[in-house]
């Protein structure tokens, strides 16, 4: 008995992989992994209301009027705490969300439900960036200074400051042990950009700032950084519009994809170990198919997943990756299978994405996507 419904097991499992219409027929039929419009849990909004919308941990929250609304995914309102933020910047990462004020002042910690801690800090702020532990880097412009990065640990504490006076910030990063600080700078001051990566100890910054660095990459001339992050094993991901690269913790530097000669719509770094890209390859006269790319932070494995559609936009949380493909959205993992599909009678506008959890925005309500 064991030996037939291992055999059974098997063939069925290698079916699935192999044949697609029987994949798609059992995703939809008995793993229920398609879901469609009007028939899933919901957060009932006001439309004549400007509201602010963000997927964290397993929550999704709704700012409005400084009121903060924290629901769960079956639609019911956990808690409602105070954030003093007309437009807001999010930034999540495990439990902890920061938001603050873009062009503010204001910055808030918020752990699972509840404030951690809350700050008002000199100059404007521009970006923020928190870790899996709650370290946030806040970049800070409109001082003497060209930009200033203002870091805070998780109980609000502030540890230093690091001031440039000629380079713009594009993005920063904590590693997810607290050690490094990772700043994106572009320096336009000369005639051909300069793209810098500068990685910056914490323990160094407490007690002497000005000492604090420990590396600098540059960039090739001309080559334009858009953004960083720190993945698992320490692991620094590099985006510019032309490649994504990984700095390992032994300072080498590694290749991860080149696109520059390929028709690329869309690429993401912001996962826990991989990085994508979405390339548009014609399936027709008048079609074309998109086509996922997903390679592995740490042995660059390469998964593939295509999408008959032209994908319009992309979101990406963790492991979890959210395709808009006008009408339909379809949710994959970083394994290249998919794990939810969600059919619309509309043009699906706006997502919301964590890990867990995912949100599509209507004008008067939100619908809850289990992951």
């Amino acid at each position: 008995v064991t030996l037939i419904l291992i055999t059974i097991v098997t063939t069925i499992s290698i079916i699935y992989i192999n044949n697609k219409e029987v994949r798609e027929w059992m995703d939809k039929n008995i793993f229920q992994k398609e879901k469609t419009q009007n028939n899933l849990p919901s957060i009932e909004i006001n439309e004549s209301e400007s509201s602010n919308i963000y997927a964290f941990n397993k929550y999704i929250g709704v700012l409005n009027k400084n009121n903060f609304s924290i629901y769960s995914n079956t639609g019911r309102k956990e808690n409602e705490i105070t954030l003093e933020i007309t437009t807001p910047i999010f930034s999540a990462n495990n439990r902890y969300l920061a938001v603050a004020e873009e062009k503010g002042k204001k910055i808030y910690l918020v752990a699972d439900k509840d404030i951690a801690w809350e700050r008002e800090v000199e100059g404007n702020i521009s970006q923020i960036s928190v870790n899996e532990n709650g370290y946030v880097a806040i970049t800070i412009v409109d001082t003497s200074y060209k930009t200033v990065i203002a870091m805070y640990n998780n109980q609000g504490e502030h540890l230093f400051n690091t001031y440039l006076s000629s380079t713009r910030v594009v993005a920063a990063s904590v590693s997810n042990d607290n050690k490094y600080l990772a700043l994106a700078e572009i320096d336009t001051a000369g005639t051909i950009v300069q793209s810098n990566i500068k990685i910056i100890s914490i323990e160094n910054g407490k007690t002497d700032p000005e000492n604090s660095i420990k590396k600098v990459y540059n960039g090739e001339n001309g080559e334009l950084i858009t953004n960083i992050k720190y993945q698992e094993k320490n692991k620094l991901i590099c985006m510019y519009t032309n490649k994504i690269t990984s700095i390992k913790e032994d300072e080498t530097v590694e290749i991860l994809q080149e696109y520059e000669n390929k028709k690329v719509s869309f690429a993401s770094i912001e996962l826990s170990n991989d990085s994508i890209t979405v390339e548009e390859k014609s399936s027709g006269i008048f079609t074309a198919d998109s086509v996922i790319n997903i390679i592995n932070s740490n042995n660059k494995g390469t998964s593939l997943y295509t999408a008959e559609s032209v994908t319009k936009e992309i979101y990406t949380s963790d492991n979890v990756i959210a395709l808009n493909l006008g009408s339909e959205v379809e949710f994959i993992n970083t394994s290249g299978w998919l794990v939810k599909r969600y059919i619309a009678e509309q043009e699906i506008t706006n997502i919301v994405l964590s890990n867990s959890i995912a949100g599509i925005v209507y004008r008067d309500k939100i619908e809850i996507i289990n992951l």
